[in-house]
């Protein structure tokens, strides 16, 4: 009988050694699911400035498209920047049918 309480003692403890190791490992594992957490967190922060600037960049781009689509905006750029100018009246020849 005795020594059925001591091996019975010795399953005791074996449990509660493994309980304690599940205990500490679940304690490891919360730290590093907060941890991952505040990376992902701190990364979704940082996607999301960018993806904001690029929304601004395109907002900005697509401004600058379309004052250049306009008949005025095609003008300047012609005679700032290729040096074209209108034909005068003498040089104009209008064409019926």
């Amino acid at each position: 009988m005795a020594t059925f309480m001591g091996v019975a003692r010795g399953v005791g403890y074996f449990i509660i050694l493994v309980l304690l190791a599940g205990v500490v490992g679940c304690a490891f594992g919360i730290v590093w699911a907060r941890q991952e957490s505040r990376r992902l967190f701190s990364e979704y922060n940082e996607l999301t400035k960018d993806r904001d600037r690029l929304n601004y960049e395109f907002g900005r781009l697509e401004l600058e498209r379309a004052t250049k689509a306009e008949i005025n905006g095609i003008e300047k750029v012609a005679r700032a920047d290729l040096g074209m100018i209108s034909p005068s009246a003498a040089n104009t020849v209008v064409i019926k049918r």
